[in-house]
């Protein structure tokens, strides 16, 4: 009696990382201004958080510049802490 012959398992696709995309900041030189609320909001989340760096598309240096002009537009009032 002879066993039945396996195919080899196939390897699955390996996972293949996706470019980052630049930096707006660094792109188009733009300056960034707490008093640009439309521009502000584009980087926090509907619950009023700032967002991430993946999500965002900043590098490091402009991720914290964004945090910095956040938290001053909270402060003055512009932009709300929370969404209720």
């Amino acid at each position: 009696m002879t066993r039945e012959r396996r195919e080899p398992k196939r390897s699955r696709p390996q996972f293949r990382k996706k470019k980052r995309r630049p930096c707006v900041f660094c792109v188009d030189k733009k300056a960034l201004d707490y008093k640009d609320i439309g521009f502000v909001r584009r980087f926090m989340t509907d619950r009023g958080k700032i967002a991430p760096r993946r999500l965002s598309g900043c590098c490091a240096l402009h991720q914290r510049m964004v945090a910095k002009v956040v938290k001053r537009a909270r402060q003055l009032g512009l932009v709300p802490y929370s969404v209720e």
